[in-house]
């Protein structure tokens, strides 16, 4: 059996629809896949059981990635095609069955519109697929053997959602000195981000090292891709980071994830499972204007996500 998935090309919406895909996984035992999606995406893909191939789709102009993508799969008879971006790709291959994502509804989380395509309610929730080299990967890079580790997101794919840099630090600080100070070793940060983004978290990294020495912080920036950073935070007591891809590859890998949301809708991206929730930050006073992006989570207090963060260390 040969299914087609094409799936998004921005990191957070193609982990919302690994819950999908594991669903395909667990229920096709015979099948065999083919995944399109964004470049930045794809590493997610690369452990998926019974793969055969990754598509990964540049944008290109006048939507040739579309016609890129055509080229590709046209010549195969698909027995299910799954196409999460509504393209006119499933529609012109050869397939015996098709379901495509029409658009969700904007009164609830994302991940319930996606479970309609393959109308499964409740929804599968988002998953990485991981296997032991990646697992062995991880644990030379976080040598989890020490204290409890505490994982932060300070970047995001705008500037606008992000939480400033030294309420990040002072979050950090707070926290392996009281919730996570429990425990004969002391706790250690672990900083996750895109090497692009390292100039935004060189002071997280620098107050961090300043204040709890360089030995108790894990700088995995541009270190990583989607899903080895997905095996790194198996390894963390818990996340907190801005609304972003990584946020959801933290709540896909099972680790307690704290999303902290500004300009962004929290009931449609909110991080997904029993083990996370979202942080949402107060709307600020503007003189009657519209706040800006930056100022929505600089209105975001470090008391009101230090408690939420203790709270859910402690119901987890």
């Amino acid at each position: 059996m040969r299914v087609l998935f094409i799936t998004s090309t921005r990191l957070g919406d193609a982990v919302l629809t690994t819950g999908l895909l594991g669903h395909l996984v667990d229920n096709l035992p015979d099948a065999r896949f083919t995944i399109a999606c964004g470049p930045i995406a794809a590493p997610l893909f690369r452990a998926v059981p019974r793969l055969d191939q990754i598509i990964a789709m540049p944008k290109r102009r006048m939507a040739g990635h579309w016609l890129a993508l055509w080229r590709h799969v046209v010549g195969h008879r698909w027995d299910l095609v799954v196409d999460l971006r509504d393209s006119a790709v499933s529609w012109l291959v050869l397939a015996r069955r098709r379901a495509t994502f029409r658009g969700g509804d904007d009164r609830q989380p994302k991940v319930v519109s996606l479970g309609r395509v393959l109308s499964l309610d409740p929804p599968p929730s988002p998953r990485l697929f991981l296997d032991d080299a990646i697992r062995a990967q991880a644990r030379a890079l976080v040598r989890p053997d020490g204290g409890p580790i505490l994982a932060l997101g300070p970047a995001a794919n705008w500037t606008g959602k992000e939480w400033p840099a030294d309420r990040f630090a002072a979050l950090a600080q707070c926290l392996v000195a009281g919730p996570l100070a429990a425990g004969q070793a002391p706790a250690r940060v672990m900083v996750l981000a895109a090497e692009a983004e390292r100039p935004r978290c060189a002071p997280v990294l620098d107050a961090l090292s300043a204040a709890l020495g360089a030995h108790r912080v894990i700088d995995l920036v541009g270190r990583t891709d989607p899903l080895l950073a997905g095996a790194c935070l198996e390894h963390a007591r818990l996340f907190v980071g801005n609304d972003s891809g990584l946020m959801h590859v933290a709540a896909a890998a099972g680790t307690p994830t704290l999303g902290l949301f500004g300009p962004t809708p929290s009931h449609l991206y909110a991080p997904w499972g029993p083990r996370a929730q979202a942080v949402v930050a107060p709307v600020p006073a503007n003189g009657g204007g519209e706040p800006t992006a930056e100022a929505r989570m600089a209105a975001l207090p470090l008391e009101q996500v230090a408690a939420a963060a203790a709270g859910l260390l402690a119901r987890i």
